[in-house]
């Protein structure tokens, strides 16, 4: 996989606004393309100049499909929206117009694109520890302190997993020794939802099932992939952490 930008130590010049700053990165899930799923990505640090030519600054939230073929890179969309802080935008919709319309040609499918005033309720959970047996169905239990590893940099990425099932054959044990052995292992965000959900699936014999990795932020951004058995998303875009 070749990057511009993620795991370059290079200055780049954001002056101007510029599509050109953007990267795609190739999706490799085609045997996920009978479940559905999102991709939460916030962006806490969008400026941009007002109509009375004095900055603004706000949180995005973009909504990437799962089924696009191609993703964003992350240290490509942080250079992209760095760069609008010099643009100025009478109106500010049509600043999130122009982002949605530049992240939905690099992807070749529909990217939404709205500012964030407030995220949606955290759910009621529960740890994992705290069941001894099986985890009742319906129940929504939370893996905190999940740890992987970006795959380009070696850095660890960290986050609480989100599981939710009407079926009650999740053991809590094999469950949390499971999504510990993530720990050492290199994969982006996405690809680690994806494979917890597949195993998950096919280890615990689960057939109705949603997996939300909520993901600490880095470089202004946190990306958040939900996978789902269901087209109706049983999650929506909450707050985890205090960042």
């Amino acid at each position: 996989m070749k990057v511009k930008y993620l795991g370059q130590q290079s200055i780049h010049d954001l002056n101007s606004y510029s599509a050109d700053f953007l990267d795609s990165i190739e999706r490799n899930n085609h045997h996920l393309d009978d479940f559905f799923g999102l991709d939460y990505w916030n962006a806490y640090e969008f400026s941009y100049l007002n109509s009375k030519n004095l900055p603004v600054i706000e949180t995005l939230e973009i909504k990437i499909s799962m089924h696009s073929k191609l993703t964003v890179e992350s240290k490509s969309l942080k250079l992209y929206l760095a760069s609008f802080y010099n643009k100025k935008f009478n109106n500010p919709s049509r600043a999130y117009q122009l982002i949605q319309q530049d992240l939905s040609k690099l992807l070749d499918s529909t990217v939404s694109v709205r500012k964030l005033n407030k995220f949606d309720s955290a759910p009621n959970s529960s740890l994992i520890t705290r069941f001894k047996t099986k985890i009742p169905k319906n129940k929504v239990i939370r893996f905190e302190g999940f740890r992987s590893i970006c795959p380009v940099t070696s850095q660890p990425d960290w986050g609480n997993i989100y599981i939710h099932s009407a079926s009650d054959s999740l053991d809590p044990k094999k469950l949390a020794k499971f999504l510990k052995s993530y720990r050492t292992k290199g994969d982006f965000h996405e690809a680690c939802i994806e494979s917890i959900f597949t195993c998950l699936r096919k280890d615990f014999e689960i057939q109705d099932l949603t997996v939300y990795g909520k993901f600490l932020r880095r470089g202004g951004i946190d990306i958040n992939p939900m996978r789902s058995t269901s087209r109706k998303m049983f999650f929506k875009n909450f707050r985890d952490f205090n960042q």
